[in-house]
């Protein structure tokens, strides 16, 4: 009896144990999910596989797990968004320094045109000492790529304030003018710069011939010339030595822009070398002349070209203080006179027909 009350109290015992075990939080469960994988095969073929994982976890975390399943889909998709925004940033980052460095380029290469030296008159230089009015300065400027090394002058006539008021020696050698002008024949010194005219419409010459010079500019740099600007504003302290002086000695040739005082709009020529043997065999004119009459030529035949106007053949004699100086190819060209037009598209058609002459000059 006693036996048998035993083995029923062993028996219960087992019965409860095995009902707690059935609450115990122990318990391990396998789920599996399903990831796909792109792959490629040993042909090159893009190959879509199946990839099982298998998770071990207890019952206990399974609730939690599947609690915390949507705020996991959520992290996900902030921290997508989070990333997709961060490379979006990114990507307006680079585009904004990508657009600054190109800005900055684009500055560099202005900075390239325009060289930091100005250029005055250096005392030292060949006929320097017959200058009279000096204080001014030239710029020089060079194309940002593809250069050929020439250096023109450039020269706007007239703007120097004060310029008529002071004279300078006609001649090196001190001998008189042989040709009339603004300055009479015979005469031994001539107005340092003269004012120019007026144009019919109330413009002075002196404006115009600037605008041209920046157009002109503008032209040879686009060619690959360097481009020495003896006028580079509204007034340069520069009389009409000094900027020959200055040209002799940075430019390989020198080109001075003018319009003529008449009114019959008569149209464009050069100021040739006057045929007077005392004046060709005076230095430094002996030595040049023959360049400046070619210089001439190349110019009014590229004036032509273009459809400029050429009064008679497009050379007219004149004994100027600038070709009595020059050591290198120099001109004064005259661009029309008073009633010309001077609006900017005829200005940018002398200065094609201007660098056309330059080019069939140098041989480019």
């Amino acid at each position: 009896m006693r036996l048998k009350f035993i083995c029923q109290a062993m028996l219960l015992a087992g019965v409860l144990t095995a009902c707690g075990g059935n609450n115990s939080s122990t318990k391990n469960t396998v789920e599996t999910s399903s990831a796909v994988s792109v792959e490629s095969s040993a042909d090159g073929k893009v190959v879509q596989t199946d990839v099982v994982r298998k998770v071990t976890r207890s019952n206990k975390d399974s609730t939690t797990a599947q609690s915390s399943k949507e705020p996991e889909s959520s992290t996900e998709v902030t921290s997508e968004a989070a990333s997709k925004t961060t490379v979006s940033e990114t990507a307006a980052v680079e585009e904004t320094t990508t657009v600054k460095e190109t800005q900055a380029e684009t500055e560099a290469k202005k900075s390239e045109v325009k060289e930091a030296g100005e250029i005055g008159l250096d005392p030292s230089w060949q006929y320097a000492s017959f200058s009279k009015i000096n204080s001014g300065k030239s710029v020089l400027y060079k194309p940002s790529e593809n250069g050929n090394g020439i250096t023109i002058a450039v020269n706007a006539g007239h703007g120097t304030k004060g310029g008529s008021s002071q004279k300078t020696q006609c001649h090196p050698d001190g001998t008189p003018k042989v040709t009339s002008g603004t300055t009479k024949a015979g005469a031994t010194t001539a107005i340092a710069v003269s004012e120019g005219m007026t144009f019919a419409d109330g413009t002075p010459e002196s404006t115009v011939t600037f605008e041209m010079a920046k157009i002109l500019k503008d032209e040879l740099l686009s060619r690959g010339y360097n481009v020495l600007m003896i006028r580079d504003g509204s007034d340069v302290q520069l009389d009409n030595i000094a900027r020959t002086v200055i040209a002799n000695n940075v430019a390989s040739a020198h080109i001075a822009l003018h319009w003529d005082s008449t009114n019959a709009d008569k149209g464009a020529f050069y100021m040739g070398v006057p045929e007077v043997d005392s004046y060709r065999s005076m230095e430094p004119v002996a030595s040049n002349w023959k360049k400046h009459e070619s210089l001439g030529k190349s110019l009014i035949n590229g004036l032509s070209s273009n459809g400029t106007k050429i009064f008679s053949k497009g050379r007219m004699e004149m004994d100027l203080t600038q070709t009595s100086y020059s050591t290198v190819p120099s001109i004064d060209i005259e661009l029309g006179d008073k009633t010309s037009d001077h609006g900017k598209d005829e200005l940018k058609k002398l200065s094609k027909g201007l660098a056309d002459g330059i080019d069939s000059y140098f041989g480019r």
